[in-house]
């Protein structure tokens, strides 16, 4: 059985939506971030990055996202979750989950997390400040060019999809009106709406 370790409001989201429409066998491990359990010893055990997602399986530990997403699309290829078949469209997954990753996931930890790059209190709120437009360009980029519709590829639904509904669902939060980027707030509703994301949010996600 696999093991994801998760917690509330995070990225872990988008790999428990996809082992549950994988139909994965699974069990959640809930950190709490509250009591910084993602520092204690236990934990770093399993991920030393002290961060979530971890995924355990029985050849190791994976984390990232993007390669959790994808090992959940290959390990369980009847749930057609990704285009295993097709390498130009498996790439442009990847490309779309690198650039949630490193890019619009960066730039929204500013407002939280700017002490993994400064210990400086001004430029930490200088950090924060900044959310609203560089995460609100991360998301124009998504809206007008990297987006296609209905799902992120197209017409074909995959891993992409449920990364990208996670992180969209910090839009308000980083201060963000969701009305500038209907096409995003539409795949937003749409993934809600989903049985499988309906059944992991109703479990707190």
């Amino acid at each position: 059985m696999l093991t994801l370790y998760t917690a509330t409001g995070t990225c872990a989201l988008a790999s428990h939506i996809a082992l549950e429409q994988a139909g994965a066998d699974y069990q959640l491990q809930r950190v709490d971030f509250k009591s910084t359990q993602q520092q204690s010893p236990d934990y770093l055990k399993h991920n030393p990055k002290g961060r979530v997602p971890a995924l355990i399986t029985e050849h190791g530990v994976l984390t990232e996202t993007p390669a959790i997403l994808l090992y959940i699309a290959q390990r369980f290829s009847h749930a057609n979750l990704a285009p295993l078949d097709d390498p130009w469209a498996l790439a442009q997954v990847n490309s779309f989950c690198s650039y949630l990753c490193s890019t619009v996931h960066v730039a929204h930890a500013h407002l939280r997390r700017g002490t993994r790059w400064t210990n400086d209190p001004a430029a930490i709120e200088a950090l924060k400040a900044y959310v609203p437009q560089s995460v609100g360009a991360c998301f124009e980029l998504i809206e007008k060019e990297l987006f296609k519709g209905p799902w992120v590829l197209g017409e074909r639904y995959s891993i992409a999809d449920p990364y990208l509904f996670t992180l969209a669902n910090w839009m308000e939060g980083d201060g963000l009106d969701p009305a500038r980027f209907p096409k995003v707030t539409e795949h937003r509703a749409r993934m809600a709406a989903l049985p499988a994301v309906a059944k992991v949010l109703a479990a707190g996600g």
